[in-house]
């Protein structure tokens, strides 16, 4: 699968201002980030920023749902993502890669990299996301290069649709050109556009012009299948599922039994991966990179 290099502004300014909530009123903090209890006691905590009381117990709600999970958390910062309210989370699995997070499934058409990558970098997002735009934009070209091209790292994106009918609609459309192997480019496509802060509007004629940007090859199918009940149904579970894990906020990455929070800076994420690695016995390319 291709990689996702922004189409339009390769490096947008970080958001200056918070996105303005939803009619369901979810918050948005500076940072937060999540981890697991014991395991994270040897982990030091970088930069902890203040944030909202309920936006950090709630990524300590999707911590504890992770496989092999006893507690616990640790920050890094950088800017946040935008949140909504999770529902609660299921019992701990003791499978050290829980496939109802990291699917390893070689036909999704959402990831990007080999399914035998030792590890799996997971993300949670909203189209209509500012903050997740900022990491597609920004901090994602660098992933690619450093770590899923080189074998490394196998990326596998969920969406969820935190902001209303719009955000279900842009899934939808992701999902369309997924269906015709044009995933990454309309994620590219779409993020590319984005405004520095706010949820866009999504109207179907704009996500008709991401597919033509995208290289979609079959824009009637595509325009027809922004009408199927599937599509939704399964952007809803998604969402719905993503929700019972204790995901509130997005952007949100868990690889294996470790979860980051937020669109942090590169070096924070080279970091996070470099340390996942290292647990796998893997040498890491980011000890080499100039911090």
């Amino acid at each position: 699968m291709s990689k996702t290099p922004p189409e339009k502004s390769a490096q947008p300014a970080q958001p200056t201002a918070k996105p303005t909530a939803p009619a369901a009123g979810p918050a948005h903090t500076t940072a937060h980030a999540a981890g697991l209890e014991r395991r994270l006691r040897r982990s030091r905590i970088l930069n902890v920023v203040l944030g909202a009381l309920a936006a950090f117990l709630a990524v300590v709600v999707l911590a504890q749902a992770l496989p092999g999970a006893t507690g616990g958390a640790t920050a890094n910062g950088g800017p946040a993502g935008s949140e909504a309210p999770a529902t609660g989370a299921p019992a701990a699995n003791e499978n050290p890669e829980n496939p109802a997070i990291a699917k390893r499934d070689p036909d999704d058409p959402f990831a990007i990299g080999s399914v035998d990558a030792p590890i799996v970098l997971v993300e949670w997002a909203d189209f209509r996301c500012p903050f997740c735009a900022v990491f597609t934009n920004d901090t994602m070209p660098v992933i690619l290069d450093e770590y899923v091209d080189a074998g490394l790292v196998r990326y596998e994106f969920r969406d969820v649709a935190f902001f209303g009918d719009e955000s279900v609609d842009a899934a939808v459309a992701a999902r369309a050109a997924g269906e015709q192997g044009r995933f990454p480019e309309y994620l590219a496509a779409l993020y590319a556009a984005a405004p520095e802060s706010g949820h866009p509007d999504m109207p179907r004629e704009k996500l008709l012009g991401f597919a033509e940007a995208a290289g979609v090859p079959d824009l009637a199918r595509f325009e027809a299948d922004l009408d199927r009940p599937e599509l939704r149904e399964a952007v809803t579970k998604s969402t719905a599922d993503a929700q019972a894990l204790g995901v509130s906020s997005v952007p949100f990455f868990v690889v294996g039994t470790q979860a980051m929070a937020g669109a942090q800076p590169v070096d924070a994420f080279r970091e996070f991966l470099d340390a996942r690695l290292a647990e796998a016995g893997v040498d890491a390319p980011g000890a080499d990179q100039a911090r």
